[in-house]
């Protein structure tokens, strides 16, 4: 138990901490806030506010591709902070190596593995050579914003502002 006193009341953090995490799997799986409040003997506007403050961000799922990049672990941090769901973050000899390592169908299965978890998002970022974000648009038939990081081929890491994919979050942010 790690209780808190508030004036006459002793509360345990650890019971709202239970509370909140059975809501927030109810709501994963699926069931409407009506359902979990009377699942969980609360009000439904409790189930709304608790969303609402741990809300990072409105709107279909972002992914991220990016490669070949210096900056990776700066980059999937900010991405996990800003809520994208999926990412594809390669430095130069990462991109060599998951070619590499692998026989032609291994590689098949892991590409056409990656393009179907990116086709799950609505919105996917790719930071790469102008070529291959023309790739992306064509395979993927969804939004995608590029951010053209070089002329393919790009044979060396670049270095990704991490001020561009805050600015995009943001708009993406932005839309209803």
């Amino acid at each position: 138990m790690d209780p808190v006193r508030i004036g006459d009341k002793l509360i345990n953090r650890n019971k709202i901490h239970r509370q909140i995490d059975a809501i927030l799997e109810l709501r994963m799986q699926g069931f409407s806030q009506l359902e979990v409040a009377k699942a969980c003997a609360v009000d439904r506007a409790l189930i709304s506010r608790v969303e609402s403050l741990g809300e990072i961000r409105k709107g279909g799922r972002v992914a991220l591709v990016a490669f070949p990049i210096s900056n990776k672990e700066e980059i999937l941090q900010l991405a996990r902070q800003e809520g994208i769901e999926f990412t594809v973050v390669f430095s130069e000899k990462e991109r060599w190596d998951f070619l590499e390592d692998k026989n032609g169908v291994e590689l098949f299965n892991a590409v056409t593995g990656i393009i179907a978890k990116l086709r799950e998002s609505d919105v996917i970022i790719v930071a790469a050579s102008n070529m291959r974000i023309n790739l992306a648009e064509a395979l993927l038939d969804k939004h995608v914003i590029g951010v053209t990081i070089g002329d393919s081929p790009i044979e060396e890491d670049k270095y990704l502002e991490t001020s561009i994919i805050k600015n995009i979050m943001e708009k993406i942010k932005r839309v209803p």
